[in-house]
């Protein structure tokens, strides 16, 4: 062994999280640690052609009942099987641009809840067939005149209330009934404790009862944050802060994934204390850069970390903001 692949073994051996060379991403890298340790699966995602199946995304990943894997995308929505192939897809101006989804199992079957914020618009539609059965336009009822509306996230109280965040403008969250009548508005911009500094991403924090809302702060100063508020409105708590620029949250049993758009995925406990951070990106260059192309991205590094989903097994997919259209899977370590 010439002297290069003996260093290059040895490093690999010391750190394992360390990535094979940016050149061959055959190979799966291994991160995270203790219970939360992952392998990546190189080339998930990816057409027969080698390039991305979605193209340029800023967007979110759900994963319905059966194991099928939802990503939003410029484009409109790709749906993957657990193998990574396209199985179907909501295409075109009625399906661009969503930011954030959740997926909701309902009487008439499973249901994709979406914020899109440069169509300044919540929606609803069925993840089968792709039929949209709700729109969500600013609440005119809510009296506040906005110029601008551009919803960030949006999830669903047990009794069907919907929440949606106008994170990229006022700041404000709106509670909407399940049939779309406005009920009410909390939140407003700036960096204190009761306020919100870009109210990106939310979701149902379900290891709590009764259930809580779990926002992403994220560029509240002086670092990122989560916060509780009660389905009322009501502010309870600072989750945990200092953690860059969390995009969004996703609740599994006790866990919770939270994406930082600075490049790595922070995995937080019952507790909230960090037990596990995912692809970190040491380089300040990339970490956080949406102009990434497919032949720079390095496996087992991130981006510009967005969205993520657990499917049951506990396996992660994790979207990067990304100027080709990053979506990877990461299979638990059992």
């Amino acid at each position: 062994m010439n002297h290069r692949l003996f260093c290059l073994a040895l490093a690999l051996a010391i750190c394992p999280a360390v990535s094979a060379p940016a050149a061959d991403t055959t190979l799966p890298v291994r991160m995270g640690c203790g219970l939360m340790t992952f392998d990546t699966v190189p080339g998930w995602g990816l057409a027969s052609d080698g390039k991305s199946a979605i193209g340029p995304c800023h967007g979110s990943v759900v994963v319905d009942k059966e194991g099928n894997i939802y990503t939003s995308a410029h484009a409109g929505v790709f749906v993957f099987n657990p193998e990574g192939k396209v199985v179907r897809s909501f295409l075109g101006d009625k399906y661009s641009d969503i930011h954030d989804m959740k997926i909701r199992e309902e009487e008439g079957g499973e249901f994709i809840y979406g914020a899109r914020n440069a169509n300044a618009e919540g929606f609803k539609f069925n993840a089968q067939s792709g039929e949209i059965v709700l729109k969500l336009p600013f609440p005119e009822a809510s009296g506040l005149g906005l110029k601008k509306f551009n919803p960030t996230a949006i999830t669903v109280a047990p009794n069907g209330d919907i929440f949606l965040s106008d994170g990229y403008a006022s700041n404000h969250i709106f509670k909407f009934d399940k049939t779309g009548k406005y009920l009410m508005h909390f939140g407003t911009k700036g960096n204190g404790l009761k306020e919100f500094n870009t109210a990106h991403g939310m979701t149902l924090d379900t290891r709590y009862s009764p259930p809580r809302l779990l926002i992403c702060d994220r560029n509240h100063e002086p670092k990122g944050r989560l916060v509780h508020y009660s389905l009322d409105g009501e502010f309870i708590e600072e989750v945990v802060t200092g953690l860059g620029m969390p995009t969004s949250a996703v609740v599994q049993g006790d866990f919770v994934s939270v994406p930082d758009l600075k490049g790595r995925l922070v995995i937080l406990d019952k507790n909230n204390t960090i037990m596990s951070v995912l692809g970190f990106n040491p380089d300040p260059a990339k970490g956080g850069n949406y102009n990434i192309p497919q032949d720079q991205w390095i496996e087992g590094i991130f981006s510009g970390t967005h969205g993520s989903s657990w499917d049951k097994e506990g396996n992660l997919y994790v979207q990067d903001w990304n100027v080709a259209g990053r979506i990877m899977k990461l299979l638990r370590v059992k």
